[in-house]
């Protein structure tokens, strides 16, 4: 080390040697000379020093990110002279397409019955406690906040759409108001997320005694329930008979939710209920009704017969080629394989058999009746086109395609449409640059602009796992 430090005549040079400490030598010799080469690692006190400053960077960066988002920036106005995208619904699909679109180069208007994002996946965990209904909400406005153009959001419903006149109507959310008076709203381009409505199948009774598992007011109504069928029967007095009615819980429908659904209330029951409620947690009944041969229809043989085993081991009665007639006050209706009528007797109904198509999406199919055929929803091309209408887009559960109604393919599908709406605008801006009198250079950089905007490539979805 001494013969090395001579040859530095710098002090800075010897300062740094002096926080550095030498890992190995490796000599190298030859005939004519030899060399020894010394690697250095840095000391403690500059790994350190680098920990610290990296540390406080990083915390730096956080607290002001913390303070971006709780004070957003000023936004500009909307710009009369860009056109105006109307996005109906804020479920998946609709959400994603916000948060990814480019406001520099499009008015926006977002009208939907509710002014939040719903993570659904956490629906059926918020009906026993698991989590709080809160914590699996984001309001629309704080994503239309911080963009950098102001975005019009309004707590509506959509009754009617004129495409030829490029305007939809909207009335005010069901309120304690008499009547509410119907309001226009202009569009260039119409883009629509307003999903699917639960189906009932033309069941007697499941609207007025059932519980849907669909919204956040469906969640908490069969968290109320739920706790209801239990303290009653908890109450003294009451006879076995009713008891074992209350705790009856019936799920009709063997697809994800109900499956879901299921599983989450037996977890209930073991972690919660067998320590608050001992007296009653060994008397609580979990059955699930599901009128075709097997559940989870659309998943592998593999994946059912796991779920049928596991249920069988938590002691859920699976009634499949069953098919509820009619939903009465404290009983339903069954046929069962055999053709017969039974009565299954229930404290707490959820209705989990699917969806169908809104009145919205219902009126719409109509007036373009050569191009919209299908019953399950709306058709739209690879580019998310509403057949029989150029201005018009559909996504999610509102329309009708080759791929499954799920959270993954709506996210993506918003984000497509938002890429697609950027490059469309590039792509208009740029012909009308072509149709002035530009120069031969200048035209030529503008035509190979074209070139690469020009085709715009269709939607593929990408599928990224999945969680059965």
């Amino acid at each position: 080390m001494q013969t090395i430090l001579k040859s530095f005549h710098s002090v800075k040079a010897r300062r740094y040697l002096e926080t550095v400490k030498p890992l190995n030598t490796r000599v190298t010799k030859n005939n004519n000379f030899s060399t020894t080469t010394v690697r250095r690692v840095p000391s403690l006190s500059v790994i350190s020093s680098s920990m610290k400053y990296g540390a406080i960077a990083a915390v730096s960066y956080g607290a002001y990110k913390m303070y971006y988002w709780r004070h957003p920036r000023v936004q500009a106005p909307m710009d009369p002279d860009k056109k105006t995208i109307v996005v109906l619904g804020s479920g998946w699909a609709s959400t994603s397409f916000l948060k990814d679109i480019d406001t520099k180069y499009y008015n926006l208007i977002v009208i939907s019955p509710r002014n939040y994002f719903l993570f659904t996946p956490l629906l059926p965990s918020s009906t026993v406690g698991t989590v709080d209904l809160k914590s699996i909400i984001e309001p629309i406005r704080f994503t239309s906040r911080h963009k950098t153009r102001d975005i019009k959001v309004y707590e509506a419903e959509c009754t009617r759409i004129d495409p030829e006149n490029k305007t939809v109507t909207i009335k005010d959310v069901p309120s304690n108001k008499v009547k509410e008076p119907e309001r226009s709203v202009t569009y260039d381009y119409l883009v629509l997320g307003v999903g699917a409505r639960n189906s009932t199948f033309g069941v007697q009774g499941v609207d007025r005694y059932g519980c849907f598992l669909k919204e956040a007011k469906d969640a908490r109504k069969i968290h109320n329930r739920l706790m209801a069928c239990v303290e009653n029967a908890a109450l003294p007095g009451q006879s076995p008979e009713e008891v074992k009615r209350l705790l009856h819980m019936v799920i009709v429908g063997g697809g994800a939710t109900g499956i879901e659904y299921a599983a989450e209330l037996h977890d209930f029951l073991i972690d919660d209920l067998r320590t608050w409620y001992p007296d009653l947690a060994d008397k609580v009944k979990i059955s699930l009704v599901e009128a075709l041969p097997s559940v989870l229809p659309q998943f592998s043989q593999k994946l059912i017969k796991y779920t049928e085993g596991n249920f069988r081991k938590q002691d859920i009665t699976i009634h499949t080629k069953t098919m509820v007639k009619e939903v009465r006050e404290k009983e339903l209706v069954v046929k069962t394989p055999d053709d017969s009528i039974e009565t299954i007797p229930y404290g707490l109904l959820v209705w989990a058999t699917g969806n169908t198509t809104t009145p919205l999406v219902n009126d719409l199919i109509q007036k373009f009746p050569e191009a919209q055929t299908h019953k399950k929803g709306l058709v739209v091309d690879d580019w998310m086109r509403l057949k029989g209408c150029e201005d018009i887009y559909a996504f999610g559960d509102a329309t009708a395609t080759r791929y499954a109604p799920t959270g993954q393919v709506a996210s993506q599908q918003g984000k497509y449409l938002a890429r697609y709406f950027k490059q469309l605008y590039i792509r208009q801006a740029l012909e009308e640059q072509l149709k002035k009198g530009l120069g031969e250079k200048e035209k030529e950089k503008v035509e190979k602009k074209f070139e690469r905007v020009k085709e715009i490539k269709p939607f593929h979805y990408s599928h990224h796992g999945s969680l059965w």
